[in-house]
């Protein structure tokens, strides 16, 4: 079954799921007579036949598309039509397309010159270049690199590249989701190289910047240009490297550009939101070679390290914050270092405005607005009990009660388990939401521990609960 097969039959679902979220009617009227013309594992390209509908879809019902289709896809997609004004997933397909019948592997392939230069446009000469000064940031180093555990072995990674580029790890290879350090940390090792080397020649690029600079250049029959350009760097960054996943081209232009880097002991340095080995459609030689160096993970923040990067970025701001509030926050802002940072600057912007101190009154009173859309770790508490009392069919009461019947044990000890690996609260804190004092919240804790790594039975039982609560 074809790429485009497999959209179209996921098509059907999504339509289905929209009808139940919206109406038959609605879903009638405005996707119905939708067609998917091309899918390349990050966009999918409609067409419609109705000027009408195309203006108002793209208008108002874009984001109602792309998120009814994240239900059913692995990662997120952009949703784009036919005649848009900016297609790159179009303009790939007429350029790139390659023909799998081999009777016909010598058609050409028509390439039609783009309207106008994008902003990435390789016809500027330091398009490439420029495109590193704009995430480059000489405040991000190593010494103000906040380690914990789990983003010491990605820290370890990089300072050790830095220090000796194309010499122990190479490619390397970091991945984790937004916001939590993968920028901060290759431009580390950018500042640290070019202040020992001031004249070495980095690149910086996205993966995706990198398919429309080669789209562009094969469109200006300006290929070899290209190829000098990438394949003389003594370091090559690229970011969000999994966005090549799925390009038959680019793909293969990446393949000999990092063949050419690594022979040459060019230093390659790669970033992703997931291991190389959970990138769909992406070619098999490239996984291989992606993982030839070393493979560093950076997780969300612990609760330890989000509270030293909140007293971190506190002292930043210049604000007195005090300990039982920044504990709170740390309890409360799990998603990333971003929200830490966004969080600390309303915080800091309320303060001044509203000419108060920031204490545990005022956090409380604008938590929601500090969470970003998260969820308060109190809403997640009652997931959890909800989860557990749907499972176990036993009451709030039985969890917090002195009752020792065996399923009831079981349950609590469960719930207690579960809170604490979800929400990272202490175990005197899980104690006063279950009633019960530290050391029987740690012995429960550590009960159910030991029998998820000793009885595959309980691990899928908590596997199954974690994911009906969190979500993923």
């Amino acid at each position: 079954m074809s790429y485009l097969d497999e959209i179209s039959e996921i098509w059907g679902l999504v339509f289905n799921n929209i009808v139940e979220m919206k109406t038959r009617s609605f879903a009638d009227l405005w996707f119905k007579d939708l067609k998917i013309k091309s899918y390349n594992g990050t966009t999918i390209v409609f067409s419609t036949d109705s000027k009408f509908k195309y203006d108002m879809i793209r208008k108002n019902h874009l984001d109602l598309i792309r998120n009814a289709f994240s239900d059913y896809l692995p990662c997120d997609v952009d949703i784009v039509f036919v005649g848009d004004p900016v297609d790159p997933d179009a303009i790939k397909k007429q350029i790139f397309e390659e023909d799998t019948d081999k009777n016909t592997s010598d058609r050409q392939i028509n390439k039609p010159t783009p309207e106008a230069p994008s902003q990435n446009s390789y016809s500027d000469e330091i398009a490439i270049d420029s495109g590193f000064h704009q995430i480059h940031n000489p405040e991000y180093t190593f010494n103000n690199f906040i380690v914990g555990n789990s983003n010491k072995f990605a820290h370890a990674a990089c300072t050790a590249v830095a220090q000796r580029p194309a010499m122990d790890y190479n490619p390397l290879f970091i991945y984790g989701p937004s916001g939590v350090g993968k920028t901060h940390l290759i431009c580390a090792i950018v500042n640290e190289v070019k202040r020992k080397k001031p004249d070495i020649k980095v690149i910086y690029i996205t993966g995706e910047d990198f398919t429309n600079q080669l789209i562009e250049s094969i469109a200006k029959n300006d290929t070899i240009r290209f190829h000098n350009r990438f394949r003389n760097c003594d370091i090559l960054l690229i970011d969000d490297i999994h966005f090549i996943a799925g390009k038959v081209s680019t793909q293969e232009e990446f393949f000999h550009t990092f063949n050419a880097l690594h022979r040459e002991q060019k230093q390659i340095i790669l970033t992703s939101d997931r291991p190389p080995k959970d990138i769909a459609t992406l070619e098999e030689r490239l996984r291989t070679r992606f993982e030839w160096g070393l493979i560093a993970d950076i997780q969300p923040p612990d609760l330890e390290l989000r509270i030293a990067i909140f007293k971190k970025k506190v002292e930043q701001a210049g604000i007195s914050v005090p300990d039982d509030v920044l504990l709170f926050l740390a309890e409360n802002l799990r998603s990333n270092i971003r929200q830490i940072e966004g969080a600390i600057k309303k915080l800091s912007a309320k303060s001044l405005i509203m000419g108060q101190t920031i204490n545990m009154e005022l956090v409380k009173s604008c938590l929601n607005e500090l969470l970003g859309g998260a969820e308060p770790i109190s809403t997640t508490v009652d997931k959890i009990f909800a989860a557990v009392y749907k499972k176990y069919n036993i009451s709030k009461e039985d969890i917090k009660g002195k009752k020792r019947v065996k399923n009831i044990i079981w349950a609590r000890q469960i719930a207690i388990y579960l809170i604490r690996d979800i929400t990272e609260l202490s175990f005197p804190n899980i104690g006063e939401i279950v009633d019960k004092d530290h050391s029987t919240v740690m012995y429960s804790y550590n009960t159910v521990a030991k029998r998820v790594t000793s009885d595959p039975l309980v691990n899928v039982e908590i596997a199954e609960l974690t994911k009906e609560i969190v979500g993923n």
